[in-house]
């Protein structure tokens, strides 16, 4: 078993940790950093028997966790804040979501970005709003500008002057040129709401959401916890309603993949139908478990791959061939004049 198995196995069964040796706690810590998992490792081992040295890492994890959730609400606070004019909740997404709803899949979760989804027709008046209050453009190129306007599903991300902490501002779920075309005006629509101007997507539209950022918008990187998003949502709060809401977003393949592979790997209770790995299935399966002993990435080519494929998926290969090809002349003028 390899190591991303083992960290796999520890989290859908905490109870094989008195399985491991010192080597292979080395091994399972140094991958669940590398996924963002640490603190979710951290909670699910939490009061079970550890090695000292393991015990005392993942008590700094959940330090970690705990003030990553701290900084991600107060950041919540402040753009819903900033955004208050704007008479319309401000729509969290991801970690964020997760922690301010009080949701399972929260416990323990690394957070970056605050991810927010707002009516398109509002983007121009929050992104001035944002401004106003100390959020500055991280896409000086003009042409990156542009790019992220035209044909992306957020605004050009903004980051805060003195806190650092990055705000992403959607009005959709995936980028116009893919091919699903998510309703953004249902997912608006039927979200719900929390406290302090605050919401978070339905039920349902999170589960489609983290399958559509896991699988229709990527190259697989962090896989595992993306995975273990959908399998937390699941156990916690079940799937009604999510076979309509995958169809009516496009996303049913997307969906559909998710619940496979959180089956196979985290043991994640879905019906019979999705409990059989497809050929495809087991490609992803391997690229999500691809990392060695020491946390770094394996097998460069199924990588390549995917990474090829995060491109294909996300425009026309006409349109695809004309950005990568500007970005390289860019790379090379850029290189050329240092």
């Amino acid at each position: 078993m390899t190591a991303a198995e083992t960290l796999v196995a520890l989290l859908r069964d905490p109870a094989q940790a008195n399985t491991i040796d010192p080597p292979g706690w080395t091994a399972v810590l140094a991958v669940a950093r590398a996924e963002t998992l640490a603190g979710t490792l951290a909670h699910r081992l939490e009061g079970f028997p550890l090695p000292d040295v393991v015990a005392k890492a993942l008590a700094e994890a959940r330090i970690d966790a705990a003030e990553a959730r701290r900084t991600a609400l107060w950041e919540a606070n402040r753009v819903a804040l900033a955004l208050r004019p704007l008479e319309h909740p401000v729509i969290l997404l991801k970690g964020t979501a997760f922690v301010a709803a009080g949701l399972a899949a929260g416990q323990g979760r690394g957070i970056g970005d605050c991810d927010i989804l707002l009516p398109k027709r509002l983007l121009d008046h929050a992104e001035k709003r944002l401004v106003d209050a100390g959020w500055e453009w991280i896409k000086s190129d003009p042409y990156d500008d542009l790019y992220y306007r035209r044909w992306m599903h957020e605004l050009p991300p903004l980051v805060h002057g003195k806190r650092g902490r990055m705000v992403d501002v959607h009005h959709t779920i995936l980028p116009p040129t893919a091919g699903p075309t998510p309703d953004a005006q249902a997912l608006i629509a039927d979200a719900q709401a929390l406290h302090g101007n605050l919401a978070v997507l339905c039920h349902a539209d999170m589960l489609v959401h983290a399958a559509a950022h896991l699988f229709a918008d990527g190259e697989l990187a962090g896989g595992l916890r993306n995975l273990w998003d959908i399998h937390a949502l699941i156990e916690e709060r079940g799937m009604a309603g999510l076979e309509a809401r995958a169809a009516l977003h496009g996303l049913s393949a997307a969906v559909g993949r998710a619940l496979r592979l959180c089956h196979a790997l985290y043991g994640t209770r879905v019906p019979e139908p999705c409990q059989r790995l497809n050929v495809f299935d087991h490609l992803y399966r391997r690229r999500m478990l691809a990392r060695d002993g020491w946390g770094r990435e394996r097998h460069r080519m199924l990588r390549k791959a995917f990474y090829i494929r995060s491109h294909l998926i996300r425009m026309p290969v006409p349109m695809l061939a004309r950005h990568l090809w500007i970005k390289w002349r860019k790379g090379k003028a850029a290189s050329g004049s240092g």
